[in-house]
């Protein structure tokens, strides 16, 4: 029955504010609707997973995590570090693919993954 994962959407305390991490940080192009289509690359994929309420993977507060697929996450992290954004937590090499976690300025924790 589906096709695909069709968007995320949630609320913000300061949309400007917002759209210009995201689009500094990111490099997301955020356009006058406040928002993006992505287009998938080719072997990209979407995970849909839930956590429990005490699972401490992401913070129990944060009720949603975002988690953008990244072309070369040692190239990121360069980015990151020349703009001046810290990592919410150290560079983690798994089974899954190598992780790295930012907070947005609202403090959402947000997974950048290379597969």
């Amino acid at each position: 029955m589906i096709k695909g994962f069709g968007g995320i959407f949630w609320r913000t305390q300061n949309l400007e504010l917002i759209k210009k991490w995201y689009s500094e940080v990111l490099q997301i192009e955020i356009d006058n609707w406040n928002g993006t289509v992505i287009k998938s690359d080719s072997g990209s994929e979407t995970i849909f997973s839930f956590f429990t309420e005490d699972d401490s993977y992401f913070p129990p507060d944060q009720q949603v995590m975002l988690n953008f697929q990244v072309h070369n996450v040692n190239e990121t992290i360069k980015h990151l570090e020349q703009i001046g954004v810290p990592l919410a937590k150290d560079k983690e090499v798994t089974d899954y693919g190598t992780f790295v976690w930012i907070k947005d300025p609202e403090g959402r924790l947000i997974e950048l993954w290379e597969k």
